[in-house]
């Protein structure tokens, strides 16, 4: 039996302001979790979008298709024209577990929910010849899944192929996530075994890693286990975590001794009122400010995120949201138009108010307005998310943003990898196009080396030495 797993292009990749380079970033890490339930004695492939021509002419046995909501309707025109051809399709992802009516038309049979129990019973159903219309994940555990397919992945065609994911969900529950759908009905946030995780990165050669888990730090016992097993490894990573976990107890210490370099931070709001509407309760009376200058005396980057026209976002939030970001030297920053996911309490609240203005999938994709907003214009809205992240990332800024840390190895640091990311366009480009990209990772790793951590002082101290002025950031009670 032959199996095709198909990732298909977001619609934003092909936008004009698409930038190959962040859709070259990370392989399709769910397709190759569920092509490890595949029998050895049947062929899979992997097919990204994103960084490979799709050909639509074979005829495989089984067609796998990973949906998001800007993928949807070219997952679906992909999914008819297998099916038009007699071959069994099966669709899952974010958007599936979202609208699974919607979904269903086009599909032999849907997954909801995880795949690490259904895809197997699934597989058995269709060597029997009698698969059911939909399947739904009852177990949420990570014990005992097999290794990832990592031999299936074209590790050339991505900048940062070391891709891992040791966790599922995230413990929080913000109104606008798009993910807690679709953990909903079991667990919403569950672990490896540490072992299991310590070993899926022996097999990943060179230094570098990418944790692409919702929340790193989100199992205290779980993580300070895995950093205690990664140190003496000599790698280097990425991850993500909440305000909250970055300010509580020594687990953000033990992450940078493991080899954690830069972080990326769910900021999203500096209004109290909005991380109350939005339910991002983690973030409400927490220190901005300390947990900025925490990872910064260890020497860790920060990508912050944050989300434009929340219900008490007004015209000067983008100009008070990038001059915040630049003088704390955030290193990198992504940007977001609110945007109210089918399956979230947010989509939810605006359909019933009446807020909705458009249900097509392909303009939720952050960069558009598809909701009524209240102290902002759409039109204002759309244009000052793009200034903000042309402001951010001007040369000056950069060079502000850089200047705001003590050491100079951190100074140059900040300085080269946000130039890096969004300065030179060309040359990511040429690298994609030549298939060079993978040259790059040693860059990276060595952009990404140590700092020699401050030493920080008590907490008292650090409370006095940087306040949080009461008009720049109220968000400490």
């Amino acid at each position: 039996m032959h199996i095709k797993m198909i990732l298909p292009a977001l619609t934003e990749a092909e936008q004009p302001y698409w930038r190959p380079i962040k859709y070259a970033l990370f392989p399709p890490l769910g397709l190759a979790t569920l092509a490890a339930y595949v029998s050895s004695d049947d062929s899979v492939e992997i097919v990204d979008q994103h960084v490979e021509v799709l050909d639509t002419d074979d005829e495989p046995d089984l067609v796998v298709i990973q949906v998001y909501i800007t993928n949807a309707y070219r997952a679906y025109r992909i999914a008819d024209l297998y099916r038009a051809k007699g071959i069994c399709v099966v669709l899952g992802g974010l958007h599936v577990t979202s609208l699974p009516e919607e979904a269903m038309p086009h599909a032999d049979a849907i997954f909801i929910g995880p795949g690490e129990h259904t895809f197997p019973t699934f597989l058995a159903d269709f060597r029997k010849g009698c698969i059911q219309k939909v399947y739904q994940s009852p177990i949420r555990t990570l014990d005992k899944v097999p290794p990832i397919r990592r031999d299936l992945i074209k590790r050339a065609k991505y900048l940062v192929p070391n891709s891992i994911v040791v966790t599922r969900g995230c413990p929080h529950h913000c109104d606008f996530c798009y993910k807690d759908a679709f953990y909903s009905g079991g667990k919403s946030f569950y672990t490896q075994r540490v072992d299991d995780a310590l070993s899926e990165i022996d097999r990943l050669p060179g230094r570098h890693l990418y944790f692409l888990d919702d929340h790193l730090l989100g199992d205290t016992k779980f993580a300070s286990a895995l950093f205690s097993g990664m140190r003496g490894m000599k790698r280097v990573f990425q991850g993500a975590a909440t305000v909250d976990s970055i300010l509580r107890g020594t687990l953000i210490e033990q992450a940078a001794e493991a080899g954690l370099r830069s972080i990326f931070v769910g900021f999203e709001t500096l209004s109290a009122s909005n991380l109350l509407q939005s339910n991002k309760k983690q973030n409400l009376q927490k220190d901005y400010n300390k947990a900025i200058a925490r990872l910064h005396d260890l020497g860790i980057m920060i990508n912050g995120s944050f989300v434009f026209g929340l219900d008490d976002d007004d015209e000067q939030v983008f100009d008070r949201t990038v001059n915040w970001a630049v003088e704390r030297g955030i290193t990198t920053s992504t940007f977001h138009i609110l945007t109210p996911y089918p399956g979230t309490r947010l989509y939810a609240d605006m359909k019933a108010s009446g807020r909705l203005l458009t249900q097509n999938w392909d303009l939720y994709d952050t960069r558009h307005v598809v909701y009524q907003t209240k102290k902002i214009s759409a039109e204002a809205l759309e244009v000052g998310y793009h200034r903000a992240y042309r402001d951010f990332y001007s040369w000056s800024n950069i060079f502000r943003s850089s200047m705001h840390h003590d050491a100079i190895k951190h100074i140059l640091k900040h300085f080269f990898y946000t130039a890096g990311w969004k300065k030179f366009e060309g040359v990511w480009n040429f690298l994609i196009k030549t298939d060079q990209l993978s040259y790059m990772l040693p860059v990276l790793e060595a952009v990404l080396s140590n700092i020699q951590p401050k030493q920080r002082l008590p907490e008292a101290k650090v409370e006095k030495m940087i306040p949080l002025p009461v008009n720049d950031h109220p968000l400490r009670a």
